[in-house]
Parts: C-alpha cells; sequence; structure tokens
C-alpha cells in the first residue's frame, strides 16, 4: 500500500523577501534606500510557502529543487519570460509602478530601441521600425504585452551590452545582476544583501530559466550565496565578480 502526502502551501499574510528570510546568524541586512530597486526586490509579495517553481505549461520546473521561494509575479502562457526575461520583468514592474515611464527602455539583439512609451501611445514593432497602429493606453495589460514583446526579441546579449560593470566584490547590492551573455547565457539577480562585521557580504539571489518558469528565489544548502562559496547549481559558475553588473540609473 502506497501512501503519498500532499505538500501544504502555507499562506503568511503579507509575505515578502525580508519578512520570510532572515539573515544568518552575525550578519545585518543591508538597508535599501525608500523607493528604490533594491526596496522593490526586497519587498516582493512571495507566493505561499511550500509552492512549487512551474513552468509555463504548468509543469514542475526542472530547477525546482533549488526553491527558497516563488515571487508572486504572472508568468504567461508561452515560453517568453526566461532568465534575462525575468530580470528586464522585475525592471520593468519597478518603473512601471513608479510611472517612471521615460526610463521604461530595453534593446532587442539586433540594437532596435525599445521604449515603453512609444508602445503606450499606439505604435507597435515592424521590421525594425515603429508603426502607429493601436490607440493610446498605460493599463498594465498593455505593459505586460510590452514586456512580452521585449522577452520576444531580447536577451542575455542585449541585457549584458546594456548594463554597467561593478568593478569590486564590497560594491555588490540588491538590484545587481550576474550576466553572461550568449546563446543561451545565463543571469541571476541579487534580492537582498546582508553583512557581517568583518564586511563580508551574503546575498539572495532569484532567477528564471527555459524554459520559461516562475522567477525563483534560489537556494543552494541555504537561501545566502556567498562569492567565496561555491554554489552547485546551474550556472553557479557565474556567481563571480567577474559577471557581476547592474542597471545604470
Amino acid at each position: 500500500m502506497v501512501i503519498s502526502f500532499a505538500v501544504l502551501a502555507i499562506i503568511i499574510p503579507g509575505d515578502i523577501i525580508i519578512k520570510r528570510f532572515s539573515p544568518p546568524q552575525g550578519y545585518e541586512r543591508v538597508a535599501a534606500s525608500p523607493g528604490s530597486f533594491a526596496d522593490y526586490l526586497q519587498k516582493l509579495s512571495l507566493k505561499p510557502i511550500g509552492t512549487h517553481t512551474k513552468t509555463y505549461q504548468g509543469n514542475i520546473a526542472q530547477t525546482d529543487p533549488y526553491t527558497a521561494a516563488v515571487v508572486d509575479l504572472s508568468l504567461g502562457h508561452e515560453d517568453l519570460q526566461q532568465c534575462a526575461d525575468a530580470v528586464m520583468r522585475l525592471r520593468g514592474e519597478y518603473l512601471y509602478q513608479q510611472k517612471r515611464y521615460p526610463e521604461i527602455v530595453f534593446n532587442f539583439v539586433n540594437g532596435f530601441k525599445c521604449d515603453y512609451l512609444h508602445y503606450a501611445k499606439g505604435y507597435r514593432y515592424k521590421n525594425n521600425k515603429w508603426v502607429l497602429k493601436a490607440t493610446e493606453s498605460y493599463s498594465y495589460p498593455t505593459f505586460l504585452n510590452y514586456m512580452n514583446l521585449v522577452f520576444a526579441y531580447a536577451s542575455t546579449l542585449s541585457l549584458d551590452k546594456e548594463l554597467v560593470k561593478v568593478n569590486a566584490a564590497d560594491e555588490l547590492q540588491a538590484g545587481d545582476v550576474f550576466i553572461k551573455g550568449g546563446s543561451p547565457g545565463h543571469c541571476f539577480v541579487v534580492m537582498s544583501v546582508a553583512v557581517n562585521q568583518q564586511h563580508q557580504k551574503v546575498f539572495m539571489l532569484a532567477q528564471s530559466f527555459m524554459p520559461a518558469q516562475d522567477i525563483q528565489v534560489l537556494k543552494y544548502e541555504s537561501p545566502w550565496f556567498s562569492l567565496d562559496k561555491p554554489a552547485n547549481i546551474p550556472y553557479g559558475d557565474l556567481i563571480n565578480t567577474r559577471y557581476l553588473k547592474r542597471f545604470s540609473n
């Protein structure tokens, strides 16, 4: 006789990263400036404890064993929101919520500058240029359609070129990105940082993957990673200052 047990999802009202995950003993979380990208990431809503990371098709993702938490953001039903796309989605969501519309700009691999303002004003991408086809709308569904367009034509190759280099490990902060552009390439976004009295830092990471999956907060032994300790996760070799970059503003 085989007895199976369902994994219960535990719901904590108002559950966010800085509420669910305390820094390791001896470390203190680095406070984020109110309204900053780091502040936004640390206050992202999480799905209930026990939630599996799933693909856009609804299957449990191959990366699920590395799940510390699942970010409560929509995924869609197409194979679009992969690794670089998840980083761009988080950045786009942050700027959209603050109504900083002119700053929502991502480049395609071919170099085309895809800015949200054109899309919101009704322009659509065709043959490497904008063509006016729709009525003006700044609604959230329109924003998500814009992001799907970005996902379709941008990648780690283009995002890597947009970000600026972080030159030293002690400069690492929430919102930074470990990225290697390629086909496929990969990237992680730093969600939260903690530091001890010796000025050593640990940090939390999130990612999407191929095929497109939920944005997952990662764990390897713990949800806190270090530049001094290898992480045996897919693309763990990118957790290195050599690949550390950030958005310019």
